[in-house]
């Protein structure tokens, strides 16, 4: 444990006492702190952490900030459930374009089967979106964020549960970190939270759920734009089905060319046209149900589902397939909340989105029930006459609209998987300063641009690529529902019949739906289960060979014997300037730094251990982003840094970034030479007095000893008394300005490319996973430089090769 550590502890502990004056302390310091610590041993398990970088430490004061999605005043909070129009509700808002065409795929046998499906439809609507998410899965958001990855960060930072073992004490101080949790129900969520932290398998199947949902979100980004588009421009009569095809795959090419200029003003662009969609679909349904029949409401009434079933039997049960899609677009609802608060989303929900729905699809209803052979095309031959070509514009508008979300939606959630360390590196462009999580992937946008013409081209028709549609949703809605439950049991540590009363009623619907699309998976279902599939062990690759070089690291990282070994060298020579040396490894010193020695004999006269750590928190707030320690010996100027970074946080530009290191170190050296300096002060008089009493020394050894200090620790204390290192003349001032001057000489990235190989007598599988799969990743995406935007004429590469 680095002594700094408990000194500035005892010292901060000192400072806001006011049981001892300064008197006291002045004339008899070594005493006072002794009798202090005496007094104070309750206080330990606070002051003295485990000191983890090396186990190392840094200063830190955890500043408390209020959640940037708090709801704030009511005209805030309509403001911002007017712009979630625009961004969340496209998908779920264009479903009424497709659902009872993809239902009753050939026609309607019976009259009644119309008020079945309704009914199915209604509470469908009120059970999934309504119910669940708005009003429970919402509420379990990580500091304002939702979506999978959010769900997986939360236990994540509840329970030691990550694949990769980076935890820090230090960690759990950050603002955005710290959990409000009830007391009650504490004994069995401990409990389960011991076996998660315990279980591989556990930990295992949590990863591959949360990447299966990953998957299955960026799937949605695929099919999304399809099935929109194409039942939007369907609605051009008297046109061929390969000429609808070629015009919702030039509208797509279009769509995708024009995502590099970003979605900045996305909520108030796309807001009115989205609201106008609601306005014209709520309104045709209410002409049709008074125009044609306003017995569908009878609907409402559960027995007609149940009649439905009886009547149709298994194609009854097939026919969940269509009507699932009638929810298509709800996980966006949780997906896109750190946009707004959750206020905001549950008042657009079920002020706007719900009523108006819910009168889209009994409209039709009621149009069918007087035109029953017109279900192929409900949606565009139940509109008047006079306001068709309207709506059909407005159509136009909302299929792209929902388009652009999902298309936004998968860029952002695999720019949370990039801090995860479970997708190859890929350029992030943040086009958005305003709106957090609005983001562009160039790779990722020509992928989903192709994959979306093949799928347009090879299906043709919304009623096919509706088989492929369903499973995404409701895969990703039977995850959602798992891993809910388990934050209830968990974190929330909700009463048990509440959670078994959540998880068998959303579990056994979801079940029933999701064997029914299952039941299509040759007529399509097998597409994103394919491509699922792909994105899976593409990111399980990527997730198992990173974990594997950062045991590799933490195994052979280098003592602090060897830079002290390394400070007597005089045939090291020290360059002006501040190196930056990169790794990912947050404890110790990397065994890249002695390659790079044994290759260029020489070190810049500042060098710092950089380490980019991604949180499990959404953000992290700048004056805790940095976490420092120095190496020994102090005046070698090595110093240890871990930079974390929350999964929605940016990282900076190059200037920047090197601006806000480089202050963050002088205010660490700051901190260090006061409390050096006034623990010196308070020592030395307390040495001074222990020439007539010995107590005080005894004191302050037997309190260390019961702050659980090992007994190295408190030597190389009395050593760095003893040679004068606490305290040294000039102290900070000197430090600073030699810090300063390195700055103004330059900074410098050092980065050591390791190439990773399996051992020889590794399995054929690893081999072919780590020497083949895993190069083949590494080469065809972004290197570590590009990502990091490291200028070419400050960098420096050392290659080596780490054997796993």
């Amino acid at each position: 444990m680095n002594p700094t550590r408990t000194i500035y502890h005892l010292m901060a502990e000192v400072s806001s006492s006011s049981d001892i004056d300064d008197e006291k302390i002045g004339n008899g310091g070594g005493a006072a702190a002794a009798e202090l610590m005496k007094d104070r041993k309750v206080s330990w398990a606070r002051l003295c952490r485990v000191d983890s970088l090396n186990l190392e430490a840094g200063n830190l004061k955890p500043t408390h900030h209020a959640s940037s999605n708090q709801a704030g005043n009511w005209s805030r909070t309509l403001n911002l459930a007017y712009q979630s129009i625009g961004v969340i509700y496209g998908d779920i808002g264009t479903s009424p374009l497709y659902v009872y065409a993809s239902t009753f795929p050939e026609k309607i046998h019976h009259k009644d089967d119309i008020l079945g499906v309704l009914s199915l439809i209604i509470y469908t609507l009120i059970l999934m979106p309504m119910i669940k998410y708005v009003f429970l899965v919402l509420r379990a958001n990580d500091n304002g964020d939702g979506g999978t990855f959010a769900l997986y960060s939360l236990i994540c930072r509840y329970a030691k549960i990550g694949m990769i073992p980076n935890d820090q004490p230090e960690d759990r101080e950050l603002s955005n970190y710290r959990l409000d949790t009830p007391s009650d129900q504490l004994k069995r969520a401990q409990k389960i939270k011991g076996r998660l932290e315990k279980s591989k398998t556990a930990k295992i199947v949590l990863f591959l759920a949360t990447i299966l949902g990953t998957s299955m979100v960026i799937g949605d980004g695929v099919l999304t734009p399809c099935i929109s588009v194409l039942s939007a421009v369907g609605g051009i009569k008297h046109l061929s089905e390969e000429a609808v095809v070629f015009i919702s795959i030039a509208i797509l090419i279009i769509l995708f060319c024009v995502q590099r200029f970003g979605t900045d003003k996305v909520g108030y662009s796309f807001a009115p046209a989205i609201c106008l969609w609601f306005l014209f679909i709520s309104g045709i349904g209410l002409y049709n149900l008074f125009k044609h029949d306003v017995g569908v409401l009878r609907a409402f009434n559960p027995m007609y589902i149940i009649d439905y079933f009886k009547r149709n039997g298994k194609q009854g049960w097939v026919s969940l397939g269509g009507v699932v899609l009638c929810v298509t677009g709800t996980e966006a609802m949780f997906a896109d909340l750190g946009h707004f608060n959750l206020p905001a989303v549950q008042i657009s929900f079920s002020g706007v989105v719900f009523p108006s729905l819910l009168m889209a699809y009994i409209g039709q209803a009621a149009y069918l029930s007087k035109f029953p052979d017109h279900v192929a095309d409900t949606f565009y031959d139940s509109i008047p006459s006079p306001i068709y070509w309207p709506t059909f514009v407005v159509a136009n508008a909302a299929a792209i609209i929902a388009s652009q979300a999902m298309i936004s939606g998968a860029f952002a959630i695999i720019s949370q998987s990039l801090s995860l360390s479970c997708f190859p590196r890929v350029k992030v462009v943040h086009t958005s300063a305003k709106y957090e999580g609005q983001v562009y992937i160039p790779e990722i946008n020509y992928f989903l641009m192709v994959a979306c013409v093949i799928v347009t081209y090879g299906f043709r028709t919304t009623e096919k690529i509706g088989h492929a549609y369903g499973i995404a949703v409701v895969a990703v809605m039977l995850i959602t529902t798992c891993m809910v439950t388990l934050i209830m049991l968990v974190i929330w540590k909700t009463k048990i019949w509440l959670i078994a009363l959540f998880f068998i009623v959303f579990m056994s619907v979801e079940v029933v739906y999701f064997t029914s699309v299952l039941y299509k998976f040759t007529q399509g279902g097998y597409l994103p289960l394919t491509l699922s599939l792909v994105l899976m062990i593409m990111m399980g690759i990527w997730h198992y060979v990173h974990k594997q070089r950062y045991m590799f690291e933490l195994k052979n990282k280098v003592s602090n014997a060897y830079v002290k070994e390394l400070s007597k060298n005089e045939d090291i020579k020290r360059l002006p300037g501040i190196g930056l040396l990169y790794s990912e490894l947050v404890q110790g010193i990397p065994p890249i730094f002695p390659h790079f020695i044994s290759n260029i004999p020489s070190i810049h006269s500042v060098i710092v251990f950089v380490s980019i750590k991604s949180i499990p928190i959404s953000k992290v707030a700048l004056e805790e982003r940095f976490l420092f320690r120095q190496v020994e010996p102090r005046d070698y100027r090595i110093f240890r840094c871990v930079v974390r970074y929350g999964y929605k946080d940016i990282i900076e530009e190059p200037e920047k970034f090197e601006s806000q290191i480089v202050e963050n170190l002088k205010e660490f050296i700051r901190h260090e030479n006061f409390i050096l300096d006034g623990v010196h002060e308070a020592v030395q008089g307390g040495i001074n007095e222990g020439r007539k009493s010995s107590s005080s020394t005894v004191h302050i050894e037997e309190s260390l000893e019961q702050a659980r200090v090992s007994s190295r620790s408190i030597q190389s204390f009395n050593g760095a008394i003893s040679s004068g290192r606490v305290g040294q003349e000039g102290g900070a001032e000197e430090e600073l300005q030699f810090v300063e001057k390195a700055m103004d000489q330059g900074v410098f990235y050092l980065i050591g490319e390791a190439e990773v190989v399996a051992k020889q007598d590794s399995s054929l599988l690893k081999k072919f996973v780590i020497n083949y799969a895993y190069s083949f990743l590494r080469k065809n995406f972004r290197q570590g430089e590009k990502m990091l935007a490291i200028p070419q004429t400050r960098l420096l590469r050392v290659g080596m090769t780490y054997e796993i």
